[in-house]
């Protein structure tokens, strides 16, 4: 029996991956033991044990960004979650870990190094996160989502998919996306989404042009988020709804997006042969911006500044490519081709890689 130790959490961003995996390998093995490591106060508190998995946790030690009290106190808080880590290892008889970062991340490759076991990182963002940059200098394998990402070694395998992504039959379940979202299923339409809080400027262009975007013949499922500021205009085939029980469904009925360029979302839109308008984030290291590259690059997508995502934008540009069916379909032959719908079975592959030795570093005692 194979126990794996999956490591990563905070963010929806390296726990939805991560169970993505975990599910794969429990499915093609219910005798495998998988266990999870994160901490009490990410996301993944809540997640993993809802999904069925064990959940081990350790003391959240991010690493010092200034001199203070916390970096003093650093050096000495960081061994003892290596010691930590090491010890499950050894108690559960772990035979491979695998990191999706985070800050979980970094003390369980360091612990396996020192027990001798074969690490395996799947990074999602084409900008990769320092927990994955240290641990990819000595893993037996690196996967990453996004065919730029500078790590050594690494692989593309794509994003783990959640299986109703990995399977979805956009043209088999249009009519039932229609009907939920109230939808005529004859019309196209334009899904606008910011994530799960929202993006205050995609939701405000987006209401704004409302009447301009349905004239152009378009209906609109427009998911604002929680922490939407904008009210429903009111548009005969203009939907508002702040949250999309059914993701997978909207995804089906879309025939274009304008979204954030969240590595999941990228990753989705891409490997359902989507076209989309990318608004990356604004905010943070920029890497919104490097996850849209590849299928930017391609040919099926556009990147707008958040900044320049306006009513006029929109008038000049969106419409008319809206109005372009043979561009559209060719924006969407070329989404298709940036992504990829088995990241979660590349992902697998790596990991059976690693625990067969293929390219693993020396072991080591511990």
């Amino acid at each position: 029996m194979t126990t794996y130790l999956l490591a990563g959490g905070g963010t929806a961003g390296h726990v939805n991956p991560l169970l993505a995996v975990a599910d794969r390998l429990r499915e093609r093995d219910p005798r495998a033991r998988v266990l999870v490591l994160g901490t009490e106060e990410g996301l993944e508190a809540r997640l993993v044990p809802a999904r069925g998995y064990e959940l081990l946790t350790i003391e959240k030690v991010p690493f010092p960004r200034r001199p203070n009290g916390a970096a003093l106190r650093f050096p000495s808080r960081f061994r003892r979650s290596i010691r930590t880590v090491a010890a499950l290892i050894a108690d559960r008889g772990v035979d491979v870990v695998v990191g999706f970062g985070g800050y979980v991340a970094t003390p369980a490759y360091l612990a396996a190094r020192r027990a001798g076991v074969p690490v395996v990182i799947h990074e999602a963002n084409a900008k990769p996160g320092l927990a994955n940059r240290l641990g990819a200098r000595f893993a037996a394998r690196v996967g990453v989502a996004f065919r730029g990402t500078p790590l050594p070694r690494a692989e593309f395998v794509g994003m783990p998919l959640r299986r109703e992504i990995e399977t979805l039959d956009r043209g088999g379940r249009r009519a039932e996306a229609a009907e939920l979202y109230h939808l005529d299923p004859a019309r196209p339409v334009l899904l606008a989404t910011g994530g799960s809080l929202g993006a205050r400027r995609i939701n405000r262009t987006m209401v704004q042009s409302a009447s301009a975007i349905v004239a152009a013949g378009w209906q609109v499922l427009h998911v604002t988020g929680a922490a939407s500021d904008v009210e429903d205009p009111g548009v005969d085939g203009y939907r508002m709804l702040e949250y999309a029980d059914r993701m997978d469904l909207a995804l089906a009925i879309a025939d274009a997006a304008v979204s954030r360029a969240g590595a999941a979302t990228v990753s989705e839109l891409s490997a359902l042969g989507i076209p989309a308008v990318y608004v990356p984030y604004p905010v943070g290291n920029g890497e919104q911006r490097f996850n849209a590259a590849d299928v930017v690059a391609a040919g099926g997508g556009i990147l707008v500044d958040d900044a320049a995502f306006v009513p006029e934008w929109v008038d000049e540009k969106l419409v008319p490519l809206l109005a372009d069916g043979e561009q559209l379909a060719s924006m969407a032959r070329a989404a298709a081709s940036a992504g990829a719908l088995d990241g979660t079975d590349r992902t697998v592959a790596l990991i059976d890689g690693a625990l067969a030795g293929a390219g693993s570093p020396p072991r080591r005692g511990a």
